[in-house]
């Protein structure tokens, strides 16, 4: 018999925290709810970070997911402190303590401590070199690009091709670095991610494929960078966009398992009996491929933070969403949802990439289990919802 724990502490302040808290009271939970972030921000939005607000089209209000309807959800807020261990005592109740020395105790634990931006080694002393993950980041890159006149990008995926696309608009001279032979080969595939990848020359970034940054050069501030096969690219800015690491060897002591994420089964739960684990830092059970995965999208956050509410509520979960994410590149939106092999199809079905603006699926064993979209976004939710009744 499922019992409702009396209290609750989210660890994490971001969407997924606050997604978490929003489904937990309008599942009816009336317990004590306490909410603990490592920034002094209350949540705001990421995904803006890359574009509009690198640009300065939206500003910090614009970013704050709260809104009104928050109101009413009645949550402590303790903001500016991080997580260093979990502890679970043998009567049940969880110890969650801090880096200042402070501890809480909570019938249940849900984690949503996120991920941060993957670093290149070695490189963190010289100015002018910013990872994108936390508004202060991009606060600091804003202002970087502000004073520059070239920048060079290392990493070719969607934060990479997302500031490209803002620091061109800047009209800043723009190299793209990309280890691989095609970018956004993994997530869309080599077709498409060659499709989105032409955007970038299209409009006038430089992007160099196959190609290995050996060092970064400069005394105080970067001034180049230097690839492995001796090519010097000057740059007063540098973004590295390398991927991201999920935040969770602050729980290395605890009985959590622990593998490129906390691993959790489908319905959210992790190993230790009222610890849960959502968003970026959760490695999910996926039962329709019975294998463990971790997803960095927004829509997988608001996805997971009702299934845990579902799942400590002990209330029926709806069918399981189908995978989602979007982005925003040169002026046009990108979407893709439902899933991809690399055995799949792909089959254009409205438009021309050549125009910038078409719908293509990705089709396995005669059945669609993916649609992507550029540039048609009234097409996508049509196909969209086709895969979603196929899937019923």
């Amino acid at each position: 018999m499922n019992t409702v724990p009396n209290s609750i502490v989210v660890l994490g302040a971001s969407l997924a925290g606050l997604s978490a808290v929003r489904a937990l009271r309008e599942k009816g939970y009336a317990g004590r709810l306490v909410v603990a972030g490592s920034e002094q921000s209350l949540p705001y939005d990421r995904p803006p970070l890359s574009k509009e607000f690198l640009t300065g089209d939206l500003t910090d209000e614009d970013l704050l997911l709260m809104n009104s309807d928050d109101d009413t959800l009645d949550v402590e807020w303790r903001m500016n402190r991080t997580a260093t261990g979990l502890v679970r005592s043998p009567d049940g109740i969880h110890r969650v303590t801090f880096d200042d020395g402070s501890h809480f105790d909570a019938d249940a634990v849900v984690l949503a401590t996120g991920a941060r931006a993957r670093t290149l080694p070695g490189h963190s002393r010289l100015a002018g070199v910013h990872t994108l993950r936390s508004v202060d980041d991009a606060r600091a890159l804003r202002d970087s690009l502000s004073r520059a006149q070239n920048l060079v990008i290392v990493g070719a995926g969607f934060i990479g091709a997302e500031v490209a696309s803002s620091a061109a608009g800047m009209s800043l001279n723009v190299t793209v670095v990309e280890a691989s032979p095609t970018p956004l080969a993994g997530p869309l595939g080599i077709e498409l991610g060659a499709i989105c990848a032409g955007q970038h020359a299209a409009h006038g970034v430089r992007l160099l494929t196959g190609a290995v940054v050996s060092a970064l050069l400069g005394n105080d501030a970067v001034e180049a960078v230097q690839l492995s096969d001796g090519t010097i690219l000057p740059a007063d800015a540098v973004v590295v966009g390398i991927g991201a690491v999920p935040n969770v060897e602050w729980a290395s002591d605890s009985e959590l398992m622990i593998e490129d994420g906390f691993l959790t089964d489908s319905s959210c739960r992790t190993n230790v009996p009222g610890v849960y684990a959502i968003g970026d830092c959760a490695r999910t059970f996926d039962d329709a491929h019975q294998v463990h995965h971790r997803s960095e999208h927004w829509s997988n956050a608001v996805a997971q933070a009702a299934t845990v509410a579902d799942t400590i509520m002990a209330t029926p979960s709806g069918p399981a969403a189908i995978p989602y994410f979007w982005s925003h590149q040169y002026g046009k939106m990108l979407q893709f949802a439902g899933t991809r092999h690399s055995t799949d199809e792909v089959r254009f079905v409205d438009g021309d990439p050549g125009t910038g603006t078409f719908v293509a699926t990705y089709d396995r064993d005669g059945d669609t289990v993916g649609v992507f979209a550029m540039n048609s976004p009234r097409l996508f939710t049509r196909y969209k919802k086709q895969l979603a009744r196929s899937r019923a």
